[in-house]
């Protein structure tokens, strides 16, 4: 009993002297104390990545060598670790051994029931460096890191419509398909994608998991409980463009626009197609983005797009347009008219736009704000430059050296460095110069000396 009672009193008798932590073997405190000094003896011949314990380097080398020595019984699926593998049988046996401690939700792996946790902790360890937006997983900060830089690593073999995950890319093909792989088990009604099934069967089973915050009232989509929201608030966001007249939700203003427009056509046609500006109906969609227009017509000047064609040549430079609308805009570069005079200043303009655009000179409007620094300008295409700022994308390059920029104007200022050319003179010493910013410092000595 004595020899017994030995055994457990050095059962844990070697002690990490960083953090307390107590081992049963001196050779685990070893392994253990190189989590504290980093210590990674054990490195990989292949890629040169270093390891902390052999088993780990081994585990690392099936990665170079495919070996994948544990196999699933039930499904003959392969793993490169015994531990992956035990996780894996709980898919066939059904075990969640893992349980939150405050809502019972049971899983599979102690990581995911770690994540969970976040749920109601609130933790969101992950932040967005760029908007400071905070994240429960670093897979969705991946994610949302591609608003700001732009990427979308997944395209459309159909149409190259590119998506941010391969989650919205197996959707969207779909579309091209046909296929709705997902069906209710109650009605058989399918669908294209989970979330509308999973919409769709809260109304056979009764779920309503949205509810008022003020009145208790229960939805089951959050758009009903938004729309809901309205009542309390006041808010009524959808406008009449006829009489004004404002509504808390679409249908209700689908309603009135019936008999409040009394706008008149000669042909029941163009009625039809009028009316779908009230309805916000679209029903002439793109077979290859799926875009949707009110009016065939415009589907039809859409799908140039695509198909390449410019039916509308311009009869001066042979220039072709899509449009035709298009074409009469450029012909006034030939013609030198100019129809749009400013009010303010009577400069003129080709088109209404530049007119529109330009009038912000003179009443200081910048309606156009970037949505991650918040900095305001005139134009939109001010708005899109400055984007990629945060963004970092660069679509302009040269064709000799490859080097790109943002801006078609910081490209052609460098090509000056390849041509040398110096279109830029100043008019005191004749010295001339490759870009204006140049000239600019130049002029503030050169003028001043002359003076």
């Amino acid at each position: 009993m004595e020899q017994r009672q030995g055994i457990h009193t050095v059962e844990r008798a070697y002690c990490c002297d960083v953090c307390n932590r107590t081992f049963k073997q001196l050779s685990h405190l070893k392994v253990h104390q190189r989590v504290h000094t980093e210590e990674r003896p054990y490195h990989c011949d292949v890629c040169n990545k270093t390891f902390s314990q052999t088993s780990s380097l081994n585990i690392h080398q099936r990665g170079h060598t495919g070996e994948r020595p544990y196999s699933c019984d039930v499904c003959n699926k392969t793993f490169k670790e015994l531990e992956h593998l035990k996780i894996h049988q709980r898919i066939h046996t059904g075990e969640h051994p893992y349980c939150c401690n405050v809502c019972n939700k049971t899983f599979r792996q102690r990581s995911n029931l770690n994540m969970h946790q976040r749920v109601h902790t609130g933790e969101r360890p992950y932040p967005c460096d760029v908007c400071n937006k905070t994240f429960r997983k670093l897979q969705h900060l991946k994610i949302h890191q591609r608003v700001h830089t732009g990427e979308r690593p997944y395209p459309c073999d159909f149409c190259n419509k590119t998506f941010k995950t391969l989650e919205h890319l197996k959707v969207h093909l779909h579309v091209h398909t046909g296929e709705r792989p997902y069906c209710c088990n109650v009605c058989n009604k399918t669908f294209s994608n989970s979330s509308n099934l999973k919409v769709h069967l809260r109304i056979h089973t009764g779920e309503r998991p949205y509810h008022c915050d003020v009145c208790n009232k229960t939805f089951s989509t959050t758009y009903s409980l938004k729309v809901h929201r309205h009542i309390h608030s006041g808010e009524r966001p959808y406008g009449c463009g006829v009489c004004n007249k404002m509504f808390s939700h679409k249908r209700a203003l689908k309603r009135h626009i019936l008999t409040c427009c009394n706008k008149t056509f000669k042909e029941l046609e163009h009625l039809k197609i009028h009316q779908h500006i009230h309805t916000g109906e679209h029903p002439y969609h793109c077979n290859v983005c799926n875009k949707t227009f009110r009016q065939r017509r415009n589907l039809n000047m859409h799908q140039r797009v695509h198909t390449g064609e410019r039916p509308y040549p311009c009869d001066v430079c042979n220039k072709t347009f899509r449009k035709l609308q298009h074409l009469k805009i450029h012909q006034r570069v030939h013609t030198g008219e100019r129809p749009y005079p400013c009010d303010f200043c009577n400069k003129t303009f080709k088109t209404l736009e530049h007119l529109k655009v330009h009038l912000h000179v003179h009443t200081g409007e910048r309606p156009y704000c970037c949505n991650v620094c918040n900095k305001t300008f005139s134009n939109r295409s001010n708005l899109k430059v400055h984007l990629r700022v945060h963004t970092g994308e660069r679509p302009y390059h040269c064709d000799v050296c490859n080097k790109t920029f943002s801006t078609t104007y910081s490209l052609k200022v460098h090509r000056h460095t390849h041509t040398g050319e110096h279109p830029y003179g100043c008019d005191v010493c004749n010295k001339m110069f490759s870009h204006k910013r140049a000239l600019k410092r130049h002029i503030l000595t050169c003028c001043n000396q002359h003076l």
